[in-house]
């Protein structure tokens, strides 16, 4: 099924029943498993953990939701988490639902008072969910809450940020924003410049950890599903404050996320054709968020990447060094890339039938 950009009103609808006179477990916890077993064996087994050093009187209900996994993730959940203290509910997706629509399936069944998105590969410090509820308990206009993210090795990686617009996209994309971290002009994107051990109100936060409050969210709706994967957090970040709701950072609440230190390294390798329909999601996802937040400038999100690539390919192209050839060759599939989603989205105006 073909979606049109923007929030379905069904889907809005079904997010007004959030609200209940009461609530079974002071916070439910969402986990998309998508062949990380390994790795979500390890999540729920901390995050199993974390519940059980919740204060007494906080309770909480786990739900992981299985994307048609073919490393036998659900198998392994059904078998060796069925029956802890805290709840684990397995739901079999049977196809890739994407990570928004994926975690819309549990919303909509959760129990708790409050809603925390966490990543397969995300865990939580000592502490952590019991500082998060206390900050969204202490802050009534809060509507999400994000962590200080951290590699394995202790080091901070941006979860807080700004949101997109032509001019920051351009900082990244030409790598500006990197060279210059401290700047407020060239690094607003991801707001390198900011003290990580300082609390914020930021734009948004990223879906590794987040906590949502079920208020905000029935004045939303839940995840838009015209994004499959890419750009859901923002828009619905977008969504919450423009409902009158702050989006928080609390550096006390620390969370390792191992996936940041593959995505550090990501301008180091080489790009493979067969990592083209990841690079294609993050496109398509981009036009559709400008197109439904900004309308036409959809249009420069796109030139913005077809010059910047085509520029590339043509300093490249005429090198006599392999490796400079190999960097041309990218660019040009990165070119056809960019066309390609525009084409499929119509602009940014329709999502693709999923799973894509």
């Amino acid at each position: 099924m073909t979606v049109s950009a923007g929030f379905p009103a069904s889907e809005s609808a079904s997010a007004a029943g959030l609200l209940r006179p009461g609530y079974d477990f002071a916070v439910s916890i969402v986990v998309i498993s998508f062949n990380t077993r390994d790795l979500l064996r390890r999540c729920l087994a901390s995050l199993l953990a974390e519940c059980s050093r919740l204060p007494a009187g906080l309770t909480a209900e786990i739900f992981v939701v299985d994307n048609a996994s073919r490393d036998g993730s659900a198998e392994m959940v059904a078998q060796e988490f069925s029956a802890p203290v805290t709840p684990v509910r397995l739901i079999r997706a049977g196809v890739n639902l994407g990570f928004g629509v994926a975690n819309n399936r549990a919303l909509e069944l959760a129990a708790g008072r409050y809603l925390v998105l966490l990543n397969s590969d995300a865990f939580l410090h000592d502490g952590a969910l019991t500082r998060a509820i206390a900050h969204m308990d202490a802050d009534a206009l809060a509507g999400a809450g994000g962590a200080r993210l951290v590699h394995s090795d202790g080091s901070w990686q941006p979860a807080a940020r700004m949101f997109p617009s032509i001019l920051r996209d351009a900082f990244v994309y030409t790598g500006l924003a990197s060279r210059f971290p401290g700047s407020r002009i060239f690094a607003a994107a991801e707001r390198t410049w900011a003290d990580p051990a300082l609390p914020a109100a930021v734009d948004w936060v990223t879906g590794a950890f987040m906590i949502l409050r079920r208020e905000a969210l029935a004045r939303t709706g839940l995840f838009d599903p015209a994004f499959f994967l890419y750009s859901e957090e923002v828009d619905l970040c977008r969504r919450i404050r423009a409902a009158g709701f702050r989006v928080q950072y609390w550096p006390d609440i620390v969370v390792t996320h191992l996936h940041g230190e593959s995505s550090r390294q990501v301008g180091e390798q080489v790009f493979r054709e067969s990592e083209s329909q990841v690079v294609l999601w993050r496109m398509r996802s981009t036009f559709l968020y400008y197109r439904k937040h900004h309308g036409s400038q959809a249009r420069l999100a796109l030139w913005l990447e077809e010059c910047l690539y085509a520029l590339r390919w043509l300093r490249n192209r005429v090198s006599l060094e392999p490796a400079r050839r190999r960097r041309a060759r990218e660019f040009a599939l990165l070119l056809r890339l960019a066309r390609k989603a525009w084409r499929q989205t119509r602009g940014g105006r329709i999502s693709p039938p999923a799973p894509w």
